[in-house]
């Protein structure tokens, strides 16, 4: 253990050098380090590395850069308290991620939008993230350019995923745009694991009063309904969030909203069935909560059938 602690200590030292090969070469070993081994990771956090690698996000090096990139990435994963206690690596992070489409390497954006999604996992760093309204319009305008790499538009999703999970930051992801891109991808038929990752974001910003307007602009109640109508083959998980955020949207939005729910929702009801039947725990009790919203009352919406009399009552 003693021989790890002076070669991360001579990496480090090595990260300072005023010759660029010298810190490549450091840049390259630590990142290698930190993937194979997870014991070396709090023991590199521990020995100041990671003020360096926040500098290198800035290189115009995008070998340097996507070593530093992956290096925090694979740090986060046990030492996010070191990571967030850094001066300057939210900004750093953002630095990246604004220039994605620019001067920036795409292999480092993707770490740095995966490394958000890592340190999201801490609920407590959910406000803070969401604070920094410049890298939330990074990860949208990531999702929104036709040119972002695929492996850097789930990446966005996953990280705007996590700041959404925290309710006061879905206002600013309205307000800065975000429902737009996140239906188009959805519209542009994306891959299954895009559209997944899209609806996930779609249902947590749906869980806002902001969101009534945004939705209605991109004709969302439209495009989740058609999600799951059972022509389209939408996954499980697809259907899922759509019935998430069809009930976040009436729960949350006016009653004019929740009674465009119910008269085009009767075009989907196996859609919601379905899901209230073969969704998973959290699925099944959303899809049942929102066929209650459909049926549940005097609206007299649909002959109902022993089946949902069923599953309203279960």
């Amino acid at each position: 253990m003693e021989v790890k602690h002076q070669t991360v200590r001579y990496l480090t030292t090595k990260l300072s050098s005023v010759s660029e090969q010298t810190q490549v070469e450091a840049l390259s070993e630590l990142r290698l380090m930190t993937k194979l081994d997870a014991n070396a990771r709090p023991i590199i956090a521990e020995a100041g590395a990671i003020p360096y690698l926040v500098d290198t996000l800035y290189s115009s090096s995008h070998v340097a850069q996507d070593d530093a990139a992956a290096t925090l990435l694979n740090l986060s994963i046990s030492s996010r308290a070191a990571l967030m206690s850094t001066r300057g690596l939210l900004d750093a992070l953002s630095h990246v991620l604004r220039h994605h489409a620019s001067s920036s390497s795409p292999t480092a954006v993707q770490s740095s939008a995966a490394t958000l999604h890592s340190l999201l996992i801490e609920d407590e760093y959910r406000p803070i993230i969401g604070s920094k309204r410049d890298i939330i319009y990074s990860l949208i305008d990531v999702i929104k350019q036709s040119r972002s790499a695929v492996r850097s538009v789930k990446d966005a999703l996953k990280a705007l995923f996590g700041i959404s999970l925290y309710p006061l930051n879905r206002k600013t992801v309205v307000d800065l745009g975000g429902v737009g891109p996140l239906f188009s991808l959805i519209l542009k038929g994306s891959a299954t694991g895009i559209i997944e990752d899209a609806t996930a974001v779609i249902a947590q910003v749906a869980g806002c009063e902001e969101s009534e307007e945004a939705f209605r602009k991109a004709s969302g109640v439209g495009v989740l309904l058609d999600l799951l109508d059972v022509a389209t083959g939408s996954s499980m998980r697809v259907k899922e969030n759509a019935v998430a955020a069809l009930l976040n949207l009436v729960r949350c939005g006016k009653e004019t909203l929740g009674r465009e729910v119910r008269e085009m929702g009767l075009l989907v009801v196996e859609g919601i069935a379905e899901v209230a039947e073969n969704g998973n725990p959290k699925g099944k009790s959303k899809a049942v909560a929102l066929l209650r919203v459909l049926y549940g009352g005097s609206n007299g919406c649909v002959v109902r059938d022993e089946r949902f009399d069923y599953l309203l009552n279960h």
